[in-house]
């Protein structure tokens, strides 16, 4: 490590050595509430153990499991070995799992007991794994083992530069591509989200998001970064989220659809006080970012990003310019540019690209791709975007080559869930879109054309495509129609799909 790096694991050290006995995490449901300090010594056994099963700088480790206090101190043993956690979203498919983890052959993988039958059912197609520990319970190695070593671990030379975490992204495509994301990123992250927010030790965050979303992850790492109390869970639960709200005084979060929605509506069938949520940021629609706002007084702040941004690139409370992105953050620079990568003028859409120390490191093994994605030193997001007179960004959905779908905050590629109703042998084309969705905010929806002589009830398929793939990107809604319609050149016109189908269900 030289004289200006900074990692994650520096920041471990750090914190114990300024926040010491504070409150630092807490998985809710546990008596036990861990302080900075002993997350440095936790941090440091289990990177003793880790090093003693041959984890060397550069491994990666692979875990599979819900939000813990186990999950989040492999992410500080892993920075100090130099190793780069590879996190795997546990509502994939059994051969989605397969493909995240072969596709970076990790040395470990830890996992739930829910999720171990899984990757028992894997084994033979994980050849670079040679070792499978729990994460606290459960049939495989136990992760204590880990912290009972009896001695430190010898120290790796670490750079901000080096690689913390791959998190994969939506199929491109049909195939997700793993972005790795370095200390440095997440570090930057950390810094811009304390200073928008203002985060101090006296904050309490509720750690809803999985710890495999980048949204999740950074957000537990800025409360961290900041010495505020991490209050985790592993499960979504709108009735003790707001029971929590109140008796812990949780004062910032950041979420997805329906969870600020649902915490409201138990403000308003029991009264249960939730006015310390001074701060929430996310994706969020403006009915229930305006009742937020009335009912507690706190600020909603939007904002664009994704995981190659390390979450972020702009960023603004909604009030200033309510249904825009907010403007570039401090460490950014972000421009629109045409197909030839020419700026556009002001007011007009173009494509968002982003530079900066926030932009992550590149695709795993995908030269191609960060060639492409990289051209003329820019990030280029897919995303599309046009900036008003003030600087805000207005968001105008993605480019044609990467349409996608969030629905409930995640990402969905609609050339994936098109490859797989199309497995249906009574479906002869279809075409996937986004909807008005009420409680997700964006909805799938497959508009099918069957086979001639074939017939299909909609729950059928829906049911097909949720047995194939993670069953949050199988359709809501499916429509049968006789014919699509089609462009001069014969293929098909999916702009109209969306006009005549893409409406409120």
């Amino acid at each position: 490590m030289g004289l200006h790096d900074f990692t994650f694991y520096d920041l471990v050290n750090r914190n114990a050595a300024i926040y010491g006995d504070g409150r630092a995490w807490t998985d809710d449901g546990e008596t036990r509430v861990f302080s900075f300090s002993e997350i440095k010594e936790a941090v440091d056994r289990l990177a003793c153990g880790l090093q003693k099963t041959g984890i060397e700088k550069g491994d990666r480790i692979g875990v599979l499991g819900k939000n813990s206090f186990s999950y989040f101190l492999l992410y500080g043993a892993a920075a100090a070995l130099g190793a780069i956690v590879l996190p795997i979203n546990w509502r994939l498919s059994a051969d989605e799992v397969a493909y995240n983890l072969n596709d970076c052959s990790p040395k470990m993988v830890f996992s739930d007991p829910e999720f171990e039958e899984v990757l028992k059912g894997l084994k033979d197609r994980l050849t670079s794994v040679e070792d499978y520990f729990n994460l606290g319970s459960g049939a495989f190695k136990p992760f204590d083992t880990l912290l009972d070593q009896g001695s430190e671990f010898k120290p790796v030379d670490v750079e901000t530069d080096d690689g913390f975490v791959i998190i994969h992204t939506a199929a491109v495509a049909g195939k997700p591509r793993g972005a790795l994301l370095s200390h440095g990123n997440v570090l930057c992250a950390n810094m811009q989200f304390n200073c928008l927010l203002n985060l101090t030790p006296e904050d309490v965050h509720y750690n809803v998001l999985p710890l495999f979303h980048v949204g999740g992850l950074f957000m537990a790492t800025a409360a961290f970064h900041a010495g505020s109390f991490n209050l985790n869970v592993s499960k979504f639960d709108a009735v003790r989220a707001a029971e929590l709200v109140q008796e812990e005084k949780i004062s910032i979060m950041l979420e997805f659809p329906p969870i600020l929605g649902s915490i409201l509506e138990q403000h308003e069938k029991t009264g249960v006080n939730i006015s310390s949520l001074k701060a929430v940021t996310g994706l969020e629609v403006p009915e229930t970012i305006e009742k937020y706002q009335e009912m507690t007084g706190g600020t909603f702040y939007a904002m664009y990003g994704q995981t190659e941004t390390s979450c972020l690139a702009t960023y603004g409370a909604y009030n200033d310019r309510p249904g825009s992105a907010g403007k570039t953050l401090p460490m950014a620079e972000v421009s629109l540019v045409d197909d030839y990568d020419v700026p556009v003028p002001e007011g007009q859409v173009g494509e968002i690209v982003v530079k900066g120390p926030m932009v992550f490191k590149g695709y795993w093994n995908l030269p191609e791709d960060n060639e492409y994605a990289f051209r003329g030193g820019w990030h280029h997001t897919g995303d599309q975007g046009r900036f008003d007179e003030d600087g805000f960004l207005w968001y105008a959905g993605r480019k044609a080559e990467k349409e996608l779908i969030k629905p409930g905050g995640e990402n969905v590629y609609p050339a994936e869930v098109e490859k797989t109703v199309l497995a249906h042998p009574a479906i002869a084309s279809t075409v996937v879109i986004g909807v008005p969705d009420p409680r997700w905010k964006e909805g799938i929806k497959a508009v099918c054309v069957l086979e001639k002589g074939q017939t299909l009830e909609a729950q059928a398929l829906i049911d097909f495509v949720g047995e194939r793939i993670a069953r949050y990107k199988k359709p809501q809604y499916v429509e049968f129609v006789s014919e699509f319609p089609l462009l001069e050149d014969g293929g098909v016109d999916r702009e109209k799909i969306k006009e005549l189908y893409g409406g409120a269900q």
